[in-house]
């Protein structure tokens, strides 16, 4: 057991909270400790009987059924292998800017779910997560199914594929990719690589709870300047789920 706890204790904290609530609230419902359909969007209740405790549960719930156990420890496990690497790598020291990422992620997918008549938001966001690290470390090759590898850029888009192959549905996991890349071009490609205008930033209350570990500048950096960009562009500047494929539901590094 103390090998487990040292092994719990090592998650960086962002993510060791996530994780653990997404187990606490599926085994709370699995129990019978609260009722499983009160753990879910319900957009229907959100809205008539103000149930705003709703958005929370359902992105931390997930049915565990004999049919539902292996892609619910599938979930986790990708929970923590990419949201581990974004807040150790990309995330690093910035703990604000992380929990920023993850909130307006968040806010995207359960707009988008009350409107889609959703009830599970699991899948979305830890997909959404997992699309934002592919960007990030998008030449890293990745090894998927069958011995077959490619650039992390494509392992949204693969994970999708495969998941519509296996099962006939792609819903959630477009949703999260879709989410995933409206926070990488507003926060990251439009204003530092396009020199555009930064639409996103971390506001500065989270910076005063959750600050910085490491000196510099707050956040990603400063975009590039408008008159250097038709520069670089001249130049021709530019700058898994599991083993088997850091697949969703079934795809690292």
């Amino acid at each position: 057991m103390s090998d487990i706890g040292d092994w719990f204790r090592s998650i960086p904290p962002i993510t060791r909270s996530w994780f653990a609530g997404s187990i606490i609230v599926p085994f709370i419902g699995k129990l019978g400790l609260i009722n499983p359909r009160k753990l879910t969007l319900a957009p229907d209740l959100f809205f008539s009987r103000f149930h705003l405790w709703r958005p929370v549960t359902s992105t931390l719930y997930f049915p565990i059924y004999p049919n539902t156990g292996f892609l619910f420890l599938v979930n986790l496990y990708f929970l923590y292998h990419y949201s581990t690497r974004l807040e150790t790598g990309a995330f690093d020291g910035k703990p604000a800017d992380y929990i920023f990422m993850l909130t307006f992620n968040w806010i995207c997918i359960v707009i988008t779910g009350l409107l889609m008549d959703m009830q599970l938001l699991m899948i979305p966001l830890i997909m959404s997560v997992l699309y934002v690290w592919a960007q990030f470390n998008k030449d890293t090759i990745v090894p998927f199914w069958f011995g077959t590898r490619f650039k992390a850029h494509y392992l949204p888009w693969v994970i999708l594929g495969f998941n519509f192959i296996i099962g006939g549905s792609f819903i959630d996991e477009l949703i999260g990719n879709l989410v995933g890349h409206l926070y990488f071009f507003l926060m990251v490609k439009y204003p530092m690589d396009l020199g555009g205008r930064s639409f996103l930033s971390t506001p500065q209350i989270l910076y005063r709870y959750f600050p910085n570990r490491r000196g510099g500048v707050s956040g990603f950096g400063a975009p590039p300047s408008r008159r250097a960009a038709p520069q670089e562009a001249a130049g021709g500047g530019g700058g898994g789920r599991h083993n088997w494929g850091q697949g969703f539901r079934l795809g690292g590094e």
